[in-house]
């Protein structure tokens, strides 16, 4: 039974991505929907990286990682939106077996390094309100480069053991994923073979870079609102958690979906939920992130006034 499986799944070429509804006006709905968002998003992380990069007052770790995440945001929604808004409009709704495997590994690369460096703008967090008085030193330049390269490494390692024993099944057909992209859960429901091997490495890896990484953010807020609430002033209590809150919002907004996502068994996953559940931490997330951190945080808000002040100046 193994031969002829491995024949076919050398000879697979592109997979078919069923994506949302195939009625002619749901499509051309949710294209225009998704286009506009997909817009939005990268204007909304642009703009932070580029007041970050701008504004002198915004050179420190916190908006160092805080521009990361833009980055991070802005290929993550590119990975899988362009894909999706092409197989809105073109009726074949096709996708190369490489391409299939890049998407993948990117889009895990990415996410990865999203989980990795929430715990570090933790971490960040962490260190200037328990430890205000060491925070230049612990939080030095090399460090935070330090760091992000941890994660990247992290992400990469992480991806590429998920993605290679994704692809290495035998696939017999009908090679049509009931998702928008080429994202694990819904390849694993073609393969020909047995996954539970599969299952299992997911699992670890989920509580790896998943869990892990949230029980540090866990562990660094119960640091940080003890020594809040020993604050004596209420302003500076007040101060201290409206800098942690915007972190807070998109940590929820990001573990929720990903830890249902990735850490039930293959059996349990629904297609239809599953398309929603990633739409929201992949999509909603990266296109909200921008909106939270900049409504939130007067200084992301007055590098912006300063920025129209000075173009004003110049015209």
């Amino acid at each position: 039974m193994q031969s002829p499986c491995k024949e076919n799944h050398s000879s697979v070429s592109e997979f078919i991505l069923l994506g949302f509804s195939s009625e002619s006006q749901v499509r051309i709905a949710l294209f225009t929907f998704f286009f506009l968002l997909y817009l939005i998003t990268l204007l909304g992380n642009g703009l932070i990286v580029t007041l970050i990069y701008l504004d002198s007052h915004l050179h420190t770790p916190m908006y160092f990682f805080l521009g990361v995440l833009s980055v991070v945001d802005m290929g993550y929604v590119t990975t899988t939106v362009p894909q999706m808004l092409v197989n809105m409009v073109c009726p074949r709704r096709t996708i190369s077996w490489g391409a299939c495997v890049a998407q993948m590994f990117i889009f895990l690369v990415l996410g990865i390094a999203e989980c990795v460096l929430y715990a570090i703008m933790a971490y960040d967090r962490y260190v200037a309100i328990c430890f205000p008085l060491h925070y230049a030193l612990l939080m030095s330049h090399p460090i935070c480069i330090k760091m992000v390269t941890v994660c990247w490494s992290i992400s990469i390692a992480g991806a590429l053991i998920y993605t290679v024993f994704t692809m290495r099944l035998p696939y017999c057909g009908p090679y049509k994923i009931n998702h928008f992209f080429c994202e694990v859960p819904a390849v694993l429901k073609l393969a020909c073979t047995d996954t539970s091997l599969n299952d299992q490495v997911d699992f670890v890896l989920g509580f790896i870079l998943l869990l892990v990484p949230l029980s540090l953010i866990l562990a660094s807020y119960v640091c940080i609102f003890s020594s809040i609430l020993r604050i004596s002033s209420s302003q500076g209590r007040f101060k201290s958690f409206s800098t942690c809150a915007s972190h807070v919002t998109v940590v929820t907004m990001f573990y929720g979906p990903a830890i249902i996502m990735h850490m039930k068994p293959s059996s349990w996953h629904d297609p239809e939920q599953d398309k929603k559940l990633a739409l929201f931490y992949n999509v909603v997330s990266a296109f909200l992130n921008p909106i939270i951190y900049s409504l939130r945080n007067k200084d992301v808000k007055g590098a912006f006034l300063k920025v129209l002040g000075n173009r004003g100046t110049a015209q």
